[in-house]
């Protein structure tokens, strides 16, 4: 019997226990659910009290725009005014850059098609120059004239291609230049301009000055006696002296005074007779 009183004695604890844990549970729901009514409620208040505030705000700021309406009105009528003035004037200044760029395009191209006009025309003239002074090189070239280096008479003519006596040598022998009969001491000069090329003891021909002249030709003087009035590489020019007549050609000792004078064109021999005047 006491052992069962002691187990209905447990189980009715128990039960008392568990009730005792629900209620206590319940009223911490309870709690909660209160208290989070309560800051709701609160939340709410505050609500409506800022949207009372921010309609109060908002009427304020109603009145003050109702009362600012036309001058902001008027402003903006303005910046819209300014602005479309803006973008004219940007427009036109647009233009006229425009413009400025197709005129300085224009003034481009007019200027290259000048400077290529100019180039050509520069062009031509230069190649009319060097046609022109080729032209009158090859004039120049035409107007070369030889005189006699001394006045007298021709005592031997040329002979290239037929014999004639050489008193000296006592036979019949060629003769590649002219003889002109002049006293010892005469002054010899220069058939043309040109440039002293050698002046030089010829074993044959004695005392020789060689003058060489435009378009490859060349002048000997040879049996001379004297060649002091020129130097080798010195510029002569036509008629200038250059030596005197003497007896010096060991090939021709036997003759009377005289020039021995030759001529050559691209180092070959040629008539002096045919050049000379």
């Amino acid at each position: 019997m006491k052992r069962e009183n002691r187990i209905q004695g447990l189980k009715s604890k128990t039960t008392t226990d568990k009730i005792i844990l629900y209620a206590g549970i319940g009223v911490a729901i309870l709690a909660v659910i209160v208290f989070a009514l309560f800051m709701y409620s609160k939340s709410l208040s505050d609500d409506v009290k800022n949207s009372t505030m921010s309609l109060e705000q908002m009427a304020n700021i109603a009145s003050n725009n109702n009362q600012n309406a036309q001058s902001a009105s008027t402003e903006i009528g303005k910046s819209v005014e300014e602005s479309s003035k803006e973008l004219d004037t940007t427009n036109e200044t647009n233009t006229i850059n425009t413009t400025n760029v197709e005129n300085s395009a224009k003034e481009n191209r007019t200027n290259n098609q000048t400077n290529t006009t100019t180039n050509s025309t520069k062009s031509n003239h230069t190649a009319n120059v060097t046609t022109n002074t080729k032209e009158t090189k090859q004039e120049q070239k035409k107007e070369l004239s030889f005189e006699r280096p001394v006045e007298g008479e021709m005592v031997r003519e040329y002979a290239k291609d037929n014999l004639i006596y050489s008193a000296t040598l006592e036979e019949w022998t060629t003769h590649m230049g002219i003889d002109i009969k002049a006293d010892k001491t005469t002054v010899v000069k220069a058939a043309e301009a040109g440039t002293v090329k050698s002046i030089k003891n010829d074993p044959r021909y004695g005392l020789t000055i060689v003058i060489e002249h435009e378009d490859n030709f060349q002048t000997v003087y040879s049996n001379l006696l004297t060649s002091e009035f020129v130097v080798e590489g010195e510029k002569v020019e036509k008629g200038q002296s250059i030596g005197t007549v003497g007896n010096t050609a060991v090939f021709e000792i036997a003759d009377e005074p005289h020039l021995h004078f030759e001529m050559l064109k691209d180092s070959l021999p040629v008539d002096p007779s045919i050049y000379i005047k």
